[in-house]
């Protein structure tokens, strides 16, 4: 049943998108309007919540950091209530990726949002990064590089139009770097070129390759590049952008301060101020190790990024279904087969995911994944295949898919033979283990009926479920012409049972 509030949203709003970012030290709700491939901003909000201040040695988030995160995420989940929720997209980064366990953290944090928050890769962030500044430029086929330095890490990338050539993600942000080289809060020449050659350290040899292949222009993101744009430009040292020679003056100017408290520079927040030294040493380094002449500030980032993905995805433009398409051709997987398995697998999807309350639209999704992959760990080696295929996916880099989303497909490759056993899916599915465990009925039924790979129609086969109780029925007499079928659903029946399922037929 739709309610009001889902009417309202679903026709005045339904072109509206929002992305949550849960930055190291900012977090920020962007909300916009999809206008023919451009966005219209309807609202921002940013709230400083210094994430990445909270971690201690153990990598655990202190109580006051995870309040202040907390209380942020309750005000944006106010601001989301009439934005339709398949438009909402909470993407967590350095942090989150640091954290020894993020499972409680995430789950107070979804509670307070009112909405699922994904903890995606260094290298998907790097690409979101850079999908979010090159919609805003002309895609005319121009070489770029993007340099986004948030709390906790610093995305390098280099792109030809919408087309991501190199893209990495260092472990280098002005939070970390504020706290290690000027955590007493002094500002000294010496303190700022050790700062500067740690960046180019964590840089290291990969500056040879984004140098091979070069850019025509250079532009950055993320709060700490636009506040230095914005420092030079309002002090008279550049004409809104960023120059060797000003990172130079701004250091000396830095410098002159001697401590942080005593930073006042025409166009630096105050909030801006406690991290400044840190971004400033990182942004020089790259411009030493990069031979930069001149960076221009982009006011889009990585939330824009976010928003034009959603927007993707919602024209059936996804670019995880690319991804999965890619890596099948990279390993050598069969197309036509690995179709055939889907089709199955989706049609006894269909018949089941009332009974087991399985959400449709991301069941099929993770099905469809897992059938176009299942037999991508066959490149490795045939024995174990379904272990070398689950690691390939859970290590691999996959752009569009979230860790969370990359977890649960190798949890489904995981599964999909020899003896299902529930504590090997836990380790990769977590709290979503008895779902996915449903999941891997399905395709293991799909890739057992689809074994003899013969091209022709198959019969209609229906399934029943009731808990544990799983029940096929095909025509009479078709399972008697097959008894290679039949062998392999009763030793189906007996690997399933491991996991408390009861397979059933006639």
């Amino acid at each position: 049943m739709i309610t009001a509030a889902r009417l309202w949203y679903t026709r005045p709003m339904q072109r509206t998108y929002a992305a949550v970012d849960l930055g190291s030290n900012s977090f920020h709700l962007l909300v916009a309007r999809d206008e023919g491939g451009r966005l219209s901003v309807v609202d921002k909000l940013k709230e400083r919540v210094r994430l990445a201040s909270g971690l201690d040695a153990q990598r655990e988030l202190s109580e006051d950091a995870a309040g202040r995160a907390l209380e942020c995420l309750e005000l944006f989940g106010h601001r989301l209530v009439h934005v339709n929720p398949d438009h909402v997209r909470a993407v967590g980064t350095n942090t989150l990726r640091k954290m020894a366990d993020p499972t409680t953290f995430l789950a107070r944090a979804e509670a307070a949002l009112g909405h699922h928050i994904e903890i995606i890769s260094g290298a998907e962030e790097a690409r979101l990064v850079y999908r979010g500044v090159a919609h805003d430029l002309a895609d005319d086929g121009e070489r770029r590089l993007v340099v986004d330095i948030g709390g906790g890490s610093t995305e390098v990338i280099v792109g030809e139009g919408s087309e991501i050539l190199r893209a990495d993600s260092l472990f280098m942000g002005c939070v970390e770097f504020t706290q290690r080289y000027f955590g007493d809060g002094r500002l000294t020449p010496e303190s700022f070129e050790r700062a500067i050659v740690a960046a180019r350290l964590e840089l290291g040899s990969m500056h040879r390759s984004f140098k091979r292949l070069g850019w025509s222009r250079s532009l950055g993101s993320s709060g700490t590049i636009n506040a230095v744009q914005t420092v030079l430009t309002q002090n008279g040292r550049s004409d809104h952008c960023i120059t060797d020679a000003g990172l130079d003056w701004l250091i000396e100017q830095l410098v002159a301060a001697r401590k942080v408290r005593k930073l006042a520079l025409e166009g630096l927040k105050d909030e801006r101020a406690q991290v400044f030294a840190g971004g400033v040493a990182i942004l020089k380094g790259l411009f030493r190790s990069l031979r930069i002449e001149r960076m221009v500030a982009s006011t889009a980032a990585l939330r824009e990024g976010v928003i034009h993905e959603l927007v993707g995805r919602e024209a059936r433009h996804d670019i995880r279904d690319e991804t999965v398409a890619r890596m099948g051709e990279r390993f050598g997987a069969d197309p036509v087969h690995a179709e055939r398995v889907a089709e199955l697998a989706l049609r006894l999807f269909d018949q089941s995911a009332s009974g087991w309350s399985l959400d449709r639209e991301e069941g099929r999704r993770l099905l469809r994944w897992a059938a176009a992959l299942h037999e991508i760990g066959k490149a490795i080696s045939y024995t174990g295949y379904h272990r070398h295929g689950a690691y390939l996916v859970a290590n691999g880099e996959m752009p569009g898919f979230s860790r969370g989303q990359q977890a649960l497909v190798a949890a489904l490759l995981q599964g999909q033979r020899r003896k299902l056993v529930p504590d090997r899916v836990r380790e990769l599915a977590g709290h979503r283990t008895d779902d996915v465990l449903h999941l891997i009925v399905l395709l293991r039924l799909a890739t057992r009926l689809s074994r003899t790979r013969s091209p022709n129609p198959r019969p209609p086969i229906a399934l029943e479920v009731d808990g544990p109780n799983v029940a096929l029925h095909f025509p009479d007499g078709w399972l008697a012409e097959r008894p290679l079928t039949l062998a392999d659903l009763e030793m189906e029946a007996g690997r399933i049972a491991a996991a408390g399922f009861r397979l059933t037929w006639r």
